[in-house]
């Protein structure tokens, strides 16, 4: 297969060439880059010097003679304005960023702040949570990656609420999350002596995952959902580890909810279930692993569920990859069997 990395001077769309470079399955990887038009992958990132890879310019039409799939790593609104040229020439497309995830445009407006996308295409495009969605995925021409907040939030509650042990109107979501979920552009509220040594929440009530995550746990719940979500930047490269809260709706104990997880997850090799342990980012770092412990507190009356993932990787590119793995009938495994960086 050939493809290309559209937004390729981000860290998802290099993290989507890293993987890619080692993937069996892929002969040519093209990276795209508007501003980086002719410049070598090297003026951008010193560590792929080894490539010798120029960014090309885009071009809708030059990028479909190139590649069999397109993988779509940019900022909300490029997306609902040129993944539609690239489905009409055939291509399969992955798009990293939001703007195919919510299905009701006016939702979409009102978080993003920005135009929606055509109705049509919002129809068409699959949510790519790979282990609530693989049937769907096998057929999709227009996969809508996760967000990275998402992925570890619906991973983790999903099969609570869809076995209605849980509250859905009482969820709420404590997510940590490293420097490079904010991007790549130069901002002041990133650099390092803003973020060093530093806690820091952000967007309480208004980030844009949150339509996200009620959208698909109402849907894969069969019920209204709301959360209380709260995410925090905190000052590490890579990691988010999320800790929810939910009201029991019955005595459940952790034994029969680790068993429920075990039950949900174990012919998923990429979410591991932890019965002894506790998750922690550095334990997931650099993997498309997702690491899921739970607890029940018998005074409270609550789960307390924690996961934890690399953003760039199973909340980004490496997820992304997976699906790609799923459409193309390859294990999902294929290009993704990396351990965990350690230490």
């Amino acid at each position: 297969m050939k493809a290309a990395v559209i937004g390729s001077t981000g860290y998802g769309g290099i993290e989507c060439l890293r993987i890619l470079q080692g993937h069996p399955e892929f002969e040519e990887i093209s990276l795209v880059s508007s501003s980086q038009a002719g410049r070598s992958l090297n003026s951008s990132f010193p560590h792929v010097s080894h490539l010798a890879k120029m960014y090309l310019p885009f071009d809708v039409e030059q990028i479909s003679k190139q590649a069999d799939l397109v993988f779509l790593a940019t900022p909300p609104g490029f997306s609902s304005q040129y993944a539609p040229s690239f489905l009409e020439q055939g291509k399969i497309v992955i798009d990293l960023s939001g703007d195919f995830r919510l299905n009701d445009p006016d939702i979409y407006e009102q978080w993003y702040r920005k135009p929606a996308a055509d109705p049509k295409y919002l129809n068409q495009a699959v949510y790519g949570l790979s282990e609530w969605f693989e049937n769907e995925i096998k057929t999709a021409q227009l996969i809508s990656n996760p967000g990275c907040y998402p992925t570890a939030t619906l991973l983790a509650l999903l099969p609570l609420l869809k076995e209605k042990w849980i509250n859905p109107a009482s969820v709420i979501v404590d997510a940590k999350s490293g420097v490079t979920g904010a991007g790549r552009k130069a901002q002041q509220s990133t650099l390092y002596s803003e973020i060093n040594e530093n806690l820091r929440p952000y967007k309480i009530e208004h980030h844009q995952h949150i339509p996200e995550i009620e959208q698909i746990a109402g849907k894969c719940s069969g019920t209204d959902v709301t959360i209380q979500f709260t995410p925090h930047l905190v000052p590490m490269n890579r990691g988010i580890l999320v800790t929810i809260y939910a009201e029991s709706l019955n005595k459940y104990t952790r034994k029969e909810a680790l068993q429920l997880y075990h039950d949900t997850y174990d012919c998923h090799p990429f979410v591991r279930i932890l019965d002894s342990r506790l998750p922690e980012t550095k334990a997931v770092q650099g993997s498309n692993f997702c690491d899921i412990g739970i607890n029940v507190d018998g005074r409270t009356g609550r789960f307390v569920i924690l996961a934890a993932i690399d953003n760039l990787m199973k909340g980004a590119a490496g997820q992304a990859v997976q699906n790609v793995n799923i459409r193309m009938g390859c294990p999902v495994t294929t290009g993704l069997d990396i351990a965990p960086l350690y230490p």
